[in-house]
């Protein structure tokens, strides 16, 4: 019997967590072996005579071999390197051009005729997925919806939620497949 066949109660009690007592009734059978599995194993301290002297020897004869490369390294002689290391590093962290501290970014109005929708939203890669994160508003009476937003530049994909369930894509935009059997349209900026 392994300390892997124990039960975690039995365990327990080996480790000193709990008492024989404390193991339920259906345990303590279990818990009486394993106590006398562990009565059987020979606690006496094991000794290697001369393994300290032979190790301690070895690390004697390793450091004195080693000991012609050692530097001192003295505090105010770093100076120099690190202020040289904080120019390179804010040198190379500059922006590329004046303008360029930030990704771009485009604004972007999206359209959708539906005149029959009572609410419509915009879900895309831009607002993770989220259905009621950016609303279209309604700008006339043929059913125009309109929203305005500033994107990174890149590929994004997106859909319009028309009344909270309908999912469709852009009718003025190419279109891939979703992978779940809808389509969605895709804005590259």
């Amino acid at each position: 019997m392994t300390m892997s066949d124990f039960h975690p109660r039995v365990k327990q009690l080996l480790d000193g967590e709990i008492t024989l007592a404390e193991l339920p009734p259906e345990l303590r059978r279990e818990g009486e072996a394993a106590l006398r599995l562990l009565a059987a194993v020979d606690r006496r301290p094991v000794r290697l005579p001369g393994v300290t002297a032979r190790v301690m020897s070895q690390l004697r004869s390793h450091a004195a071999r080693r000991s012609w490369w050692r530097l001192r390294i003295r505090p105010w002689l770093l100076t120099p390197a690190l202020a040289a290391a904080a120019a390179l590093a804010l040198w190379l962290g500059r922006p590329e051009s004046p303008g360029a501290s930030s990704p771009a970014t485009v604004i972007v109005r999206f359209v959708l005729v539906a005149p029959d929708a009572q609410r419509v939203n915009l879900a895309g890669t831009f607002n993770q997925w989220d259905a009621q994160a950016t609303p279209l508003v309604r700008t006339d009476a043929a059913g125009t919806w309109t929203a305005t937003l500033t994107l990174p530049a890149g590929q994004h994909q997106y859909a319009f939620v028309v009344d909270g369930a309908r999912w469709m894509p852009d009718p003025a935009a190419p279109a891939v497949d979703d992978g779940f059997g809808r389509r969605n349209s895709v804005l590259a900026l």
